[in-house]
């Protein structure tokens, strides 16, 4: 039988002593040094800071490198821009101002008779202003009603198609030579437009639209003083290409891997994406006010502001769809952790979950068991399904970013509602 602690020896006390501290010295000298463990720590931040800078220059690379560098993805990003009521006006008011500047009031008398064209041309003389205003209006409804045709946005297209060399050399520097920009802005001839609205003013009647020469007016697409001066950082960018977000997934797994605490750094790298995204979504908002602002009187603002939307609209849904995918891997690594917080949250889930079942009567079985002792695997699988599916989709869209979270969420349900341990997963019922 063991001695009680009053009955032993005093020499028993002194070498429980003795070897009390002679583990706590092995303890202290065998614990890991700290400054190493700060060292990793500050690289390991060093990395994240890093990968929420290049975030945003990621999402702007892979834009330039796919519409920007890319024709067809540039028609089609502009394709809409022909059903756009903004750019329609635009566009009629410039033609229409175009061949009202070619017709001559006094050229309509060219088929009246020789003894009535002094009469006229006094009676025109007094009713100038009105005949002027007429015919102004009706050369704007022939020009709208072309621009509103079908006819128009295959022009358009063909118009664009041939001006994606002026936009890649305005944002890039390259291009040849026969690509001309005046004072770094970017337009598009308006000339074809013009042809097809000659013609069709001629078949409404008014045959003096024949005898107007070949009009070229410009419809400014893209303007901008400071473009000249952000040429080579975005060529750069458009080089890159692919390669930039690859690098900045690179540094967010070796911060993760070189942190003491990776759950914390796989939290802290999640956040520093999903910022990074949010700053460049910032950005676009403001760069729009200050762009709109800076443009000519002559320039229709309205216009202007749908053709820089149409341009940024794959980069803003790249931006929600980085941000999306940031909170989502940030949450499942915090709901992986063993915090207060976290593990009522789980709790919550799992009890809910497992009451299902258990009023349903189901019993896992071997799959059940299975899937308990893979479960951590399981949910990670899914979050980083659903993380690559989101940046591998092409230009996916609010919905589509949607579905992608919650059919994610339905899996982890699943994987939730097969595991089994052998116990009931209810929740305890409240304290008397």
């Amino acid at each position: 039988m063991t001695p009680d602690r009053e009955d032993r020896p005093p020499g028993d006390a002194s070498d429980e002593i003795a070897s009390l501290r002679a583990r706590v010295a092995q303890l202290e000298s065998a614990a890991p040094a700290r400054p190493r463990h700060r060292l990793r720590s500050f690289f390991a931040g060093l990395l994240i800071v890093l990968v929420a800078i290049l975030t945003p220059l990621s999402a702007v690379a892979t834009w330039a490198d796919d519409v920007v560098g890319d024709t067809d993805r540039y028609v089609a990003t502009v394709k809409p821009l022909a059903s756009e009521p903004a750019v329609q006006a635009a566009v009629t008011d410039r033609v229409t101002h175009a061949v009202m500047e070619h017709i001559d009031l006094k050229t309509l008398l060219s088929d009246v008779a020789p003894e009535d064209r002094p009469r006229l041309e006094k009676a025109l003389g007094r009713l100038s202003g009105p005949l002027t205003s007429g015919l102004s209006g009706f050369v704007h409804d022939t020009v709208q009603k072309f621009v509103s045709s079908d006819a128009f946005e295959t022009l358009w297209t063909g118009l664009n198609r041939r001006v994606h060399t002026a936009v890649d050399k305005a944002l890039t520097g390259s291009g040849g030579g026969a690509v001309k920009l005046t004072n770094d802005a970017v337009t598009i001839d308006l000339a074809p437009v013009i042809e097809e609205v000659k013609q069709r003013l001629v078949d409404r009647g008014l045959k003096v639209a024949s005898k107007i020469p070949e009009v070229h007016t410009d419809f400014t697409v893209m303007t901008s003083d400071s473009i000249g001066k952000v040429k080579k950082g975005f060529r750069l960018l458009q080089l890159m290409g692919v390669w930039l977000p690859v690098m900045t997934l690179v540094l967010a797994a070796c911060a993760v891997l070189l942190a003491v605490r990776r759950r914390r750094a796989l939290v802290a790298a999640g956040i520093a994406v999903a910022v990074g995204a949010a700053i460049l979504g910032i950005g676009l908002w403001v760069f729009r006010a200050i762009y709109l602002d800076g443009l000519p009187a002559e320039i229709s603002q309205p216009a202007a502001g749908a053709v820089y939307d149409a341009l940024v609209r794959y980069l803003r849904t790249t931006v929600r769809m980085v941000i999306t995918v940031g909170v989502v891997v940030a949450l499942a690594a915090w709901l992986t952790g063993d915090g207060r917080a976290a593990t009522r949250v789980k709790a919550m889930w799992r009890g809910g979950i497992g009451a299902v079942r258990d009023a349903a009567g189901l019993t896992g079985g071997p799959v059940g068991a299975w899937v308990h002792r893979a479960k951590t695997w399981l949910n990670w699988t899914v979050v980083v399904v659903s993380a690559v599916i989101m940046l591998v989709w092409d230009r996916p869209t609010g919905v589509v970013i949607v579905w992608i979270a919650l059919c994610a969420l339905i899996a982890l349900a699943v994987v939730e509602f097969l595991d089994d341990d052998g116990s009931p997963h209810v929740t305890a019922a409240p304290a008397g």
